[in-house]
This record gives structure tokens, C-alpha cells and sequence, in this order.
């Protein structure tokens, strides 16, 4: 039996338009737009959902995320972090392979895939990780199935640093897909940690942080990848950018479809900057750091701009004692899916931001740089991944209503101006005011050769 919804009298953003209008989804799909008023009730056997005073987006799509599952699921997993990111308005994600075991076979990537199938509340797709040794691997992974391949050149995650310079050069030649990239020179951190020590010894301040895993450090290898995807025609997308010079490295002379090197900025690095480690202390320690004032702003600008092309979170929950030890113990990382679109609906709010920018950086370019099939937008024919925002209806954020497994946010205590208020995805509403209807789960995203 077909089932129909009607989101009527909402304001939609949707493709830099903002027009007052109505939806109709049928089963999974966008089967209508409206851009005039209609009458609800000449509508037969159908629910009605009336969005007057809401703002109605396509569903976020957030391309970095761990979700910790499977082998960490002590910090979050596939099941919890979707449902805390359907509640944050996101219905889409691409998570990363450093779990345990690491996503760096076929057969891992693929179990990946099956445990979301039967957990995920949000769409899903997963990274095939890149070590120095399985560049076959790599070779076999379809590039309509997944969302692409991940390297970590730097030690943020350990064994899967990939740092030997020919096989770099092999994945950069010799691998169809996206390469999306975490950027940080090893040589350069390891000689700013030998520093500190001496300085400081075993227990170095978290303000020391930035400093480490310094600006030069995220400079010189985000350099060398963007020159490695120069040299072989690569599509390459380096992952949340952290300062001001790395801006010199992207071009906004071409729309995104035109782009073959491409950047993201994270939430965290738009909202914190040095001076709030003295508040925030080891809570706002992610790897890249959090740089200065100056670095914060630019990267905004980098934004506007369109030199930075994709908003995301890079959201990676740890246990509270897991994020306590200062520069050199405390793990990095924080949860940030549950709150990421209302924290850059605040840049609006301030007038630093148009609906419509956000929208684009979170929603449509994700889709359009990964070639997403039939999502990102509010379009005819497309998946009903949507969310209903409420502009007047502040949401702070608390111990009691955090979402995330580990139980702590770094924006806690935080008060912003909107509010999630209702999550479609495929037309299923899984969220609404703080309920959750889990009775149909997500789907794997699906990727296609055209431009979106």
C-alpha cells in the first residue's frame, strides 16, 4: 500500500531558492513540490504534516564520522551515533575504517555494510582504508558502492599511517575513486612533541596541542597530497582543514562538479579556537587541533568563498576519562552529529551565514563531490531524506538530552536559537520532537559515474 506525506505551508531551502511551499513524498520519495499554496484537506488518505513557522532542508549528509563499530563500540556504535544523528537533522554519513578490525579488506568493509543494514537509522556508507600494503585491496573496491578510499597521512590513528612515499604514489595513480585524506606531517609533529617534552616533560599542557600538531605540520602534507593529486589527475578531497594557509592550496574559480581537489572544514574548528582551551581544556583536543582566532576566521571566509567546498563533523566519541591527560593522553576526538546543523544555523542567526550557504556546504555539495545517487536535495524523483527546522524554538544543549553512548558533548551548556524538529529519511519520519520511530532503518548510499 502506497504511503503518502504532505509537508505543507513550510519554508524550504533548497538550491540558493527560499520560497514558501508544500511537499508530497510518496513511500520513499519526493513525489511533489509545491511553490504555491495548496489545500491540505484535497488531499485523500494521506498524513498531514503542517510546517507553518518551520524551515524545511534536504537531510545533511555528513562525509566523516566514527562511529566506533566495530571493536570500539565502548565509545558509540553504528546504532547509537546514527540515532543521535537523525535527531541532529544528518541522514546521510560516511564512516571511517579505523575500527577494530580496520575496514582494509573487502571482506571487513562489506561485514561494515551488513551490521549498518541492520542497525543504522540514518543512510550509510563506509571508507575502504588505505595502509602501506594493500593497494590490491584497494583495486577491487567498486566505486558505486562506496564513498571512497581514506589515507591518514599522519599518526592520528596509529598503524594505518600511511607514509611510504611510492605507495602513496601508486593509490594517487592507480585508484579510480575519491581519496580523502587526513593531513599532517609525522616527521614534523614527532619533533614539536620531543620539544614539549623537554620543556614540560611527561605532562604537557593541553594549550601546547596546537602548537604539536602545528599549522606547518597540516601545511606541509596537505601540500604534498594536493601536489601527488596534481601530478596524476587524482580526485582528491583533503578532510577538515584547520588553518589559514592550507586555503591557498583549493581554487573557487570552478563550480564543485569541475573540481577534482576539494576541502571540508569541521564544525570544531568553525566554532573553538586557542583561547577556549583555558575553558574547554582537553574537550576540544581533535587531531587536527584547533588553531587560533585567525585561523577560525579564515576558514569561515574559506566558506563564503567556496574555497572550502563541504561542512562535516568529524565526529569520534571517546569515554569523559578517555579525554582527561593534557596534550599527550588525552585521546582526541569529540561527538558532534547531534548538534552540528543547529551549530551552523547559529552562524545565520549572527548574520556571518545565509540559510542557503549552509545548505549548500552541508546538504548539496557533499552530494554533488562524492556523486551521491538521488540525495542532497529537495528535487522530484529524489530519496525523502528532509528535515524540519524550527527557527524560533532554542535548544540547549544538556547531560540529559545528549544522545552520543559516551554521554558528554563539548558544546554542553551551549544555547542555540534553533531546534530539530522532525528527520525524514527515505520518506520514513524517524524523529520527531525527540521521538524516534525505528521500525524501518537506512539504506547504503549509492554512487553513480554522472555529475550530480
Amino acid at each position: 500500500m502506497t504511503h503518502k506525506i504532505l509537508i505543507f505551508n513550510a519554508e524550504i531551502i533548497n538550491e540558493n531558492e527560499r520560497f514558501a511551499g508544500s511537499v508530497l513524498i510518496e513511500d520513499e520519495v519526493i513525489k511533489e513540490i509545491f511553490k504555491t499554496e495548496v489545500d491540505p484537506q484535497s488531499f485523500k488518505d494521506i498524513q498531514l504534516i503542517d510546517a507553518t513557522g518551520l524551515i524545511l532542508l534536504p537531510g545533511v549528509i555528513d562525509d566523516q564520522v566514527h562511529f566506533r563499530d566495530p571493536g570500539l563500540t565502548h565509545k558509540g556504535d553504528i546504532y547509537t551515533e546514527a540515532k543521535a544523528a537523525v535527531a541532529g537533522g544528518i541522514t546521510s554519513y560516511m564512516e571511517m575504517p579505523n575500527t577494530k578490525p580496520q575496514a582494509v579488506t573487502i571482506e571487513i568493509l562489506e561485514d561494515k555494510y551488513k551490521s549498518a543494514s541492520e542497525k543504522s537509522l540514518a543512510n550509510y556508507s563506509f571508507f575502504m582504508g588505505a595502509t602501506n600494503d594493500n593497494i590490491e585491496e584497494l583495486k577491487k573496491v567498486d566505486p558505486e558502492q562506496v564513498c571512497g578510499v581514506k589515507i591518514f597521512m599522519g599518526s592520528s590513528t596509529g598503524n594505518m599511517l600511511v607514509d611510504n612515499k611510492e605507495t602513496l604514489e601508486n593509490i594517487f595513480s592507480e585508484i579510480p575513486l575519491l581519496i580523502a585524506t587526513h593531513c599532517e606531517d609525522e616527521a614534523t609533529i614527532q619533533a614539536n612533541i620531543q620539544k614539549a617534552k623537554q620543556q614540560f616533560g611527561e605532562d604537557v599542557p593541553i594549550e601546547q596541542h596546537p602548537l604539536i600538531r602545528s599549522a606547518e605540520a597540516c601545511y606541509l602534507s596537505s601540500s604534498f597530497a594536493v601536489s601527488l593529486a596534481k601530478k596524476f589527475n587524482a580526485r582528491l578531497h583533503i578532510l577538515h582543514l584547520s588553518t589559514q594557509k592550507e586555503l591557498e592550496l583549493f581554487d573557487n574559480s570552478k563550480p564543485l562538479r569541475e573540481k577534482n581537489i576539494t576541502a571540508e572544514v569541521c564544525v570544531h574548528h568553525l566554532l573553538f579556537d586557542d583561547s577556549d582551551y583555558s575553558t574547554k581544556g582537553t574537550l576540544i583536543k581533535w587531531n587536527p587541533s584547533v588553531k587560533t582566532k585567525e585561523d577560525k576566521e579564515a576558514l569561515l571566509q574559506g566558506i563564503i568563498s567556496d574555497k572550502v567546498d563541504v561542512v562535516a563533523t568529524d565526529h569520534a566519541p571517546h569515554l569523559w576519562e578517555e579525554k582527561h591527560g593534557g596534550a599527550l593522553k588525552a585521546m582526541s576526538g569529540g561527538p558532534m552529529v547531534q548538534h552540528s546543523l543547529v551549530a551552523m544555523l547559529e552562524f545565520v542567526k549572527n548574520k556571518k551565514l545565509s540559510y542557503e550557504k549552509v545548505v549548500q556546504k552541508m546538504c548539496h555539495a557533499p552530494a554533488v563531490l562524492f556523486n551521491v545517487k538521488e540525495r542532497g536535495f529537495i528535487r522530484e524523483g529524489y530519496k525523502a531524506d528532509l528535515v524540519l527546522v524550527d527557527p524560533d524554538n532554542a535548544s540547549k544543549v544538556t547531560k540529559d538530552n545528549i544522545l552520543y553512548k559516551c554521554g558528554w558533548s563539548p558544546l554542553e551548556g551551549m544555547t542555540f536559537s534553533h531546534s530539530i524538529m522532525t528527520t525524514f529519511v527515505n520518506g520514513h519520519k524517524v524523529y520527531d520532537v525527540g521521538i524516534f520511530d525505528e521500525s524501518v532503518k537506512g539504506q547504503r548510499l549509492r554512487f553513480t559515474k554522472r555529475p550530480i
